[in-house]
């Protein structure tokens, strides 16, 4: 069964292309949501889920966004990017911002198991390159928390309550588990998503720091309702937030598949 055709990888992303391309050809499913199909989950999921998804919408299991916004690489720099996101799977997250006037193209990944970052000033000159157990271990938890820009994947996660408003997801993703809380803003919406994610913000040791994201408008695109305006960042819910929040993103489409 043939789906929706996701764009090619943009210029920065061509490195990667066979990640990219694996990603958006994987096959669309062929069941359709039903209400029925939440009922055993937190009542905060079900909320969620049953504000997100209309009733007969395809349970796609990928999506490919359009974005553009500002990300803290010493000052807010400007940036636009394209990603695709298999939840559980893997991602692609393919941006060009710009940095004294010049434009530093690259992408972060979780593909196959393993995390990458490689990014070059004018696409020619190395600014950052990792590809370690730690840059695999942080971009797992990326994946687990924007499986929200994909909800019809809420089948792969398992579900415990978190208390009035909220729900835990976990997700094995590869080697890792991650579990991610999602926090309700009234009427289902989705306020904010966060967990204890890996890294070392700021140069600390690395080890797992609050990360978070603050969700400040959604949008629906064939029947799907995802956040399309949102804040993100290390020491989420702690006063130093201020110093953490590192991208502010607006999401302009979405494709499933």
């Amino acid at each position: 069964m043939d789906g929706p055709v996701f764009p090619p990888p943009p210029r920065s992303a061509r490195p990667v292309r066979r990640e990219w391309d694996a990603l958006s050809s994987l096959p669309p499913s062929t069941e359709r949501f039903d209400p029925e199909q939440v009922e055993d989950l937190p009542p905060a999921a079900q909320r969620w889920l049953t504000h997100a998804l209309e009733p007969g919408v395809p349970l796609a299991r990928a999506v490919h966004l359009t974005m553009r916004g500002h990300i803290k690489l010493g000052s807010w720099r400007p940036f636009r990017a394209a990603q695709v996101l298999a939840p559980g799977i893997g991602f692609v997250w393919a941006a060009t911002a710009r940095v004294a006037g010049l434009p530093v193209l690259g992408y972060d990944r979780y593909t196959d198991g393993r995390g990458e970052m490689n990014w070059k000033l004018a696409g020619l000159v190395p600014v950052m390159s990792a590809a370690t157990t730690d840059v695999d271990t942080s971009a797992a938890g990326r994946l687990a928390s924007e499986f929200v820009f994909v909800p019809t994947t809420f089948a792969m996660a398992t579900w415990h309550e978190a208390g009035t408003g909220s729900a835990l997801a976990t997700w094995r993703i590869g080697r890792h588990t991650e579990t991610v809380c999602l926090e309700l803003a009234g009427n289902g919406r989705l306020g904010a998503v966060h967990l204890d994610r890996w890294g070392n913000p700021n140069g600390e040791p690395f080890g797992r720091y609050p990360f978070g994201v603050d969700i400040e408008a959604e949008s629906s695109f064939g029947g799907i309702t995802i956040p399309t305006r949102l804040r993100a960042g290390w020491w989420w819910g702690t006063n130093r937030w201020s110093e953490g929040e590192f991208f502010r993103a607006e999401i302009s489409a979405a494709v499933f598949r």
